[in-house]
């Protein structure tokens, strides 16, 4: 089983999660070029993709989709009010039957991954994380978390990998250029996790078999990637569990570039 960013950040995520047989896509919130040249980097094209999951209608969320579906006619999987808020938006003209509606903590396949949803607080029609599984193995999607609770962490357990939110910085947010309510949005339980949280929620996560954790959704604005990274780490290893940060390969997916391919 493999996981791997394309693109994670305020402007644009796509996410690659596959094993030998199925190959999946996490969000396509960037151009279609992009994409396909993500996939050749993996050596896959757009035809070899079995299935997109789609978090939430956001544009860095869905920018792409239109394109990639109607060029290869991949199913679509994503809730339903997730489907009623794209059918309002200009994707252009979407293949018959694409959609497969999905359920929030209601299991689903896709060859040989199983695929768990689950609810996240963010400010979208039926926005869904992502658990995918293949034999004893399994990665994580959460980004876009306003806040997280017992029920997230209990979605998380026992990873192999993770990707997570790791949105802004409280401070820089909050003597940005940003107006009140963009602020107050982000900092709001259905808006973005800051670093802070970050840490702290992964502290909740951490277990000896955790074999990487990739930090995601940067703000281009309220972030950057040294402070995210740094101040991940610092919540990890003064926090309340057992580990340092540097008992764990902690990165950050980057913007613009595919990240490492981390097999477990």
């Amino acid at each position: 089983m493999r996981l791997c960013s394309i693109a994670s950040g305020s402007s644009g995520n796509c996410i690659y999660v596959g094993s030998d047989q199925t190959h999946l896509l996490v969000d396509v919130g960037i151009s279609g070029k992009r994409v396909e040249q993500g996939l050749n980097e993996l050596e896959l094209t757009g035809r070899d993709i079995d299935g997109v999951l789609i978090t939430h209608e956001h544009s860095d969320h869905i920018k792409g989709l239109g394109v990639l579906a109607r060029k290869y006619q991949i199913p679509v999987y994503t809730t339903g009010g997730t489907v009623d808020a794209l059918s309002r938006m200009n994707l252009g003209k979407m293949p018959e039957g694409i959609f497969h509606e999905i359920r929030e903590d209601e299991t689903f396949s896709v060859g040989d991954l199983k695929i768990d949803p689950f609810t996240i607080s963010h400010d979208a029609a039926q926005p869904v994380g992502y658990r995918i599984e293949c034999d004893d193995h399994s990665v994580g999607i959460a980004t876009d978390l306003g806040k997280y609770n017992e029920y997230i962490i209990e979605n998380l357990q026992n990873l192999d990998a993770l990707l997570l939110e790791a949105n802004h910085d409280i401070r820089m947010l909050q003597v940005g250029k940003y107006p009140y309510y963009l602020k107050q949005r982000i900092l709001g339980d259905r808006g973005h996790l800051s670093n802070e949280n970050a840490g702290r929620l992964l502290c909740r996560l951490l277990h000896d078999n955790m074999k990487a954790i990739f930090l995601g959704h940067l703000s281009r604005e309220n972030n950057y990637e040294e402070l995210a990274y740094e101040t991940v780490c610092s919540e990890v290893t003064l926090g309340d569990n057992p580990y340092k940060s540097r008992d764990f390969k902690i990165q950050v997916a980057k913007r613009d570039c595919i990240s490492e391919v981390i097999t477990v």
